[in-house]
């Protein structure tokens, strides 16, 4: 398995993040993607990357939340780091209206730029959305030449907004905890985003899947993720495992 989404450079891991890494090999995965937040995290996706650079690829861009008045400045100071050493994508970049407004220009002006960064670099974009698809697509709607590819990640929408999507790419969904919650609907997205448009990820540590929801997520729990996408899709571990991991390796070119 290959989490596509995960944060274990944060500092809920500093204290026994070498047993994490552990724990993730011996559950299946073989791979890591850290997505970035800002500035100050890059640093620290670089360190984990460092020490297990045979499992661990790394993304660069500013998370939406970071996005404030200073915006172009830190995407200014951003970009030249993207040529320091290979990034497997932009991310994670977007649009999150849910706790705060304020930014909404800011951050549809932040996604244009690491969007148009994804063209220059050949690589795709990992998108946060949060109460903002019509905005996202808006943005792509705009772009102004052709898109590149990339995922939604923790994809919760409705069928139309997984048919708003393919309208405009042919792009990826991320799957993790959330699928297994109790009041989820996204394992009726499941078949409707298709096995060979499907990723998995914990973004950890958050959304620990159930069992372990309300604890710490961490890699190996993905297991648990691909087990359920296996029970609604009528389809063995194994099958989930070979076809994620197959999504992942294309779109990231891993």
């Amino acid at each position: 398995m290959i989490d596509t989404h995960t944060h274990i450079y944060a500092a809920e891991f500093d204290d026994d993040r070498h047993q994490v890494m552990e724990r993730a090999l011996q559950a299946g995965v073989e791979h890591l993607i850290l997505p970035n937040e800002n500035l100050d995290s890059i640093g620290r996706l670089w360190q984990v990357q460092d020490r297990w650079p045979e499992m661990v690829s790394v993304a660069i861009g500013l998370h939406p939340e970071d996005v404030h008045d200073d915006f172009r400045d830190v995407l200014a100071a951003m970009r030249p780091l993207l040529d320091k050493r290979r990034c497997v994508a932009i991310g994670e970049i977007g649009i999150d209206l849910y706790w705060d407004k304020t930014w909404r220009e800011q951050q549809l002006e932040a996604l244009d730029t690491q969007l148009h960064w994804c063209r220059e670099l050949d690589v795709p974009f990992i998108i946060h959305c949060r109460e903002a698809l019509d905005e996202i697509l808006w943005v792509m709607d705009n772009f102004g030449e052709p898109l590149p590819g990339g995922v939604f990640h923790c994809f919760t929408g409705s069928v139309a907004d997984v048919e708003s999507v393919r309208k405009r790419g042919d792009f990826y969904f991320g799957v993790n905890g959330v699928v297994t919650f109790k009041k989820s609907t996204v394992s009726e997205l499941l078949p409707v985003m298709g096995l060979d448009r499907i990723l998995l990820e914990t973004d950890a540590p958050y959304l620990a899947p159930v069992p372990y929801r309300g604890k710490r997520n961490e890699p190996a729990m993905i297991a648990a993720v691909r087990d359920c996408i296996a029970g609604h899709l009528g389809l063995d571990a194994t099958q989930v495992d070979a076809a994620t991991t197959a999504n992942a390796r294309r779109l990231f070119a891993l």
